[in-house]
């Protein structure tokens, strides 16, 4: 059954070229408070996130623009040192085992700080600067426990349907929100 709603869907988004409602809401939900909820507590990312969220506190918008700016104009360089040295990053190396320890289930995974910068992934995002996004504002923004799922879309490189899945980052001595992750899920795999 599962195969043909997934089939159905990626046929409604062909056709219509948009994202769709997300049916997969429940089970995503689950994965968010189960799997993602303990990646995103790992001492990996929790440190690295307050070391971070140290460096950018003190950032205001115009910085933050830089830094984005900066990003995207990489993404397309031959040369990509503000974009090798956060791959290089130990959690992003934590971010790459666990995207490929997850049998596909995982397409991507990122984690942001306080201001919604990237603090490590385990691919290469479009842009730096992701507190503008809903994967940030309504995880970092509304506190402890909050999950964000955005609708199904069609990743046209690997042909699949996937919904990015976000929840906040708590520090676990303070209980205070310090940042967010989000993570690309294959909802075949679910």
């Amino acid at each position: 059954m599962k195969k043909y709603v997934l089939a159905s869907a990626i046929g409604f988004l062909a056709m219509t070229g948009v994202a769709s409602a997300n049916q997969f809401e429940a089970e995503l939900s689950a994965l968010a408070k189960g799997k993602i909820a303990e990646i995103a507590s790992a001492p990996e990312v929790i440190g690295a996130v307050k070391a971070q969220n140290e460096t950018t506190a003190a950032y205001d918008q115009a910085k933050i623009d830089e830094l984005d700016t900066a990003w995207r104009a990489q993404a397309d360089a031959a040369e990509q040192p503000m974009i090798d040295a956060a791959l290089d990053s130990e959690v992003s190396g934590y971010l790459m085992d666990v995207q490929d320890g997850s049998d596909g289930m995982f397409t991507e995974i990122f984690v942001m700080d306080a201001k919604g910068l990237n603090v490590g992934q385990s691919d290469v995002t479009s842009d730096y600067w992701q507190g503008d996004e809903d994967k940030w504002q309504q995880t970092y923004s509304v506190g402890p426990g909050a999950v964000h799922i955005s609708e199904l879309e069609e990743d046209e490189s690997t042909q699949t349907v996937q919904s990015q899945v976000s929840v906040s980052v708590v520090d676990p001595d303070s209980g205070a929100v310090i940042g967010a992750v989000t993570f690309g899920v294959n909802v075949d795999k679910l």
